[in-house]
């Protein structure tokens, strides 16, 4: 097995660290490190500032991420609140044209792109930032979450609007609109390969790695499992071969058979998890208010953590953004396959994607944080506290076992989207054939394995980096491209008035 990961990595990699003493996670994090080293300390470049005496660490790519998303609110004149209605009567089927081009409908592009968002981070990374930031970290998520609808509906429009359809499979995301975003051609294709390359890097950690090794995490440690699959509970590479069957079903039918999966699995997923939420909350109706106010006040509190508000402001923006990836550019990819002739209502269906996955299910969670106390738990962390948050009340006590059959399907949906993303940024790299493409997903599928049996460790701060990586140059792209996708909304709204 150590053979084999090493293999896998050298070919990735190009650093060969197989050694018979090693573990598999020492060779794993061996050849990861020196590249992780490097693009964590470009990507996370912070710059410090004091307040209130104490000093305050801020990322720039979460700046980046933040005022992109401001300047697109404010260009579109607030089309995340304007055009929310209309979002919802495009997935409803309103606007929508029998025979137009694309691979998948509104719904199911939504939901494709949803299942590479909504996961892990509503569940467990919520709960982390309301215990370093406090319940006031709430309040500011969701103000991220609104805004960054804004950037949503702009990268989708243009992945739409740059697609190209060969034999009747779509390419789309920021690579082709990047491409053909500036004048100087030389510049548009720089970007767009530095975005594809860190999308495949992406794809590999977050969007796989770090998934199968959650899920088989959450799977290993039912009682169960423990009691009667000893051996299984033991080996993650087992675990780890059977989800990597299972995925490579999937993705090797593309698109239509991923959102054939995601536009099932997704709304179960939401359903179960909301509907859990939505009783514990109105099942202490009385507390609501009181929560709302903790909420409210630890926002703006001076004290609430080091640098007082800005501090927890950071915590609250930093979750939105670990979350919906709004501004990354990876939900574009997506979208890009849509039916439609018209960017922009694509563009529009998208900006549900943040509300749906931060004002709705990260807000659920963060009140029944607050709602049983646990908010305020020291000893627990991510998962673990918002599975005993659920369990705490009497009527759910069973409920930490349904969530980690959730957090499965949440890793499994995730793996199956990102898988997309990457074979579509591979693609772009290294040609549309058919070989190219097979290439992609059997080392995608081959990472699901590793992932599964290692403790991840320096890749796991690798694959963040190279998915915020991916910000830069899109957001660049976005903001040259602005006058574009107005243009577009301005003629899709005069339409709308003169029908």
């Amino acid at each position: 097995m150590k053979k084999i990961v090493s293999i896998i990595l050298f070919l990735v990699t190009g650093v060969h660290v197989f050694a018979e003493d090693q573990s598999i996670d020492q060779v794993i994090n061996d050849a990861f490190q020196p590249i992780t080293d490097v693009v964590c300390s470009i990507v996370f470049f912070s710059f410090s500032f004091e307040v209130s005496g104490e000093q305050v660490s801020v990322p720039f790519v979460l700046v980046w991420l933040v005022t992109g998303a401001i300047f697109f609110t404010a260009y579109f004149k607030f089309i995340n609140f304007r055009g929310f209605k209309t979002a919802i009567d495009i997935v409803r089927g309103k606007y929508t044209k029998p025979g137009e081009e694309g691979e998948v409908s509104h719904f199911q592009a939504l939901t494709a792109a949803l299942s590479g968002t909504v996961g892990l981070g509503n569940i467990g990374g919520v709960a982390i930032a309301i215990s370093i930031g406090g319940a006031g970290a709430t309040f500011w998520m969701i103000v991220a979450g609104l805004i960054g609808m804004s950037s949503k509906f702009v990268e989708c429009t243009l992945g739409v609007k740059f697609r190209t359809i060969q034999n009747g499979v779509v390419y789309g995301g920021p690579m082709y609109y990047l491409e053909q975003a500036f004048s100087t051609k030389a510049i548009g294709k720089t970007l767009a390969i530095i975005f594809a390359v860190a999308c495949v890097g992406g794809s590999f950690g977050g969007g796989n790695m770090y998934q199968s090794n959650q899920a088989f995490s959450q799977f290993s440690n039912l009682d169960y499992v423990q009691t009667n699959w000893t051996w299984l509970a033991n080996n993650g590479w087992a675990f780890g071969l059977f989800l990597a069957l299972i995925v490579g079903v999937v993705i090797l039918g593309g698109i239509k058979r991923i959102a054939s999966w995601t536009d099932k699995i997704v709304p179960f997923m939401v359903g179960i998890y909301v509907l859990a939420a939505l009783i514990i909350i109105f099942s202490n109706f009385a507390v609501i208010p009181d929560a709302f106010m903790e909420i409210l006040n630890g926002a703006f509190a001076p004290t609430a953590i080091g640098g007082g508000v800005v501090g927890v402001m950071i915590q609250g923006f930093k979750r939105s953004a670990f979350s919906n990836e709004a501004g990354i550019g990876s939900a574009s990819i997506a979208h890009s396959a849509v039916k439609t002739e018209e960017p922009v209502t694509e563009g529009l269906v998208a900006l549900l994607e943040p509300f749906i996955d931060t004002v709705v299910i990260c807000t659920m969670t963060a009140l029944v944080l607050v709602i049983t106390g646990f908010h305020t738990n020291d000893t627990l962390k991510g998962v673990d506290l918002t599975s005993a948050a659920f369990g705490s009340v009497k009527m759910f006590s069973w409920f930490p076992k349904v969530l980690t059959v959730a957090v499965i399907l949440f890793a499994f949906s995730t793996m199956i989207s990102w898988s997309y993303y990457g074979a579509q940024s591979w693609a772009y790299l290294f040609g549309k054939e058919k070989a190219a493409d097979i290439s992609y997903k059997v080392i995608f599928c081959g990472f699901v394995v590793v992932g599964a049996a290692a403790n991840l460790g320096a890749v796991i701060d690798f694959s963040d980096a190279m998915i915020f990586l991916m910000s830069f140059p899109n957001i660049i792209g976005l903001v040259v491209l602005a006058p574009v996708v107005k243009e577009e909304l301005d003629k899709f709204m005069l339409r709308i008035k003169e029908n």
